[in-house]
């Protein structure tokens, strides 16, 4: 059932565009914050499942109950881990929603 959930979550919000992604993944606006731009420099770690999406990208699903997740830039990377529980890092780009992907191990 959690599944189902979670799927219907990420299809929507994977559904309505990167616009709107960042909107139903993150919980807030695509508008960055002023210090954005600092933030976005460093490497984060962040924790999670790999999986395709509908549009067959691959994301980063942090919060199955919630849907919340970030789409990765290194696609041939995270096919590799598809279904796996993994950490990646990475620096966000908060403007797309985005993790610029330094690294992918298994959990």
């Amino acid at each position: 059932m959690r599944k189902h959930l979670w799927t219907a979550s990420l299809a929507l919000g994977l559904a309505l565009g990167s616009a709107q992604v960042t909107t139903v993944l993150f919980g807030q606006s695509r508008t960055p914050d002023p210090g954005a731009q600092q933030n976005q420099a460093k490497d984060q770690t962040f924790l999670g499942k790999i999986v395709k999406a509908p549009n067959g990208q691959y994301a980063l699903l942090m919060d199955d109950q919630t849907g919340k997740g970030v789409y990765l830039d290194n696609q041939d990377k995270a096919k590799e881990f598809e279904g796996k529980n993994v950490k990646v890092t990475g620096v966000l780009d908060v403007a797309t929603g985005i993790v610029h992907v330094t690294a992918i191990e298994l959990a």
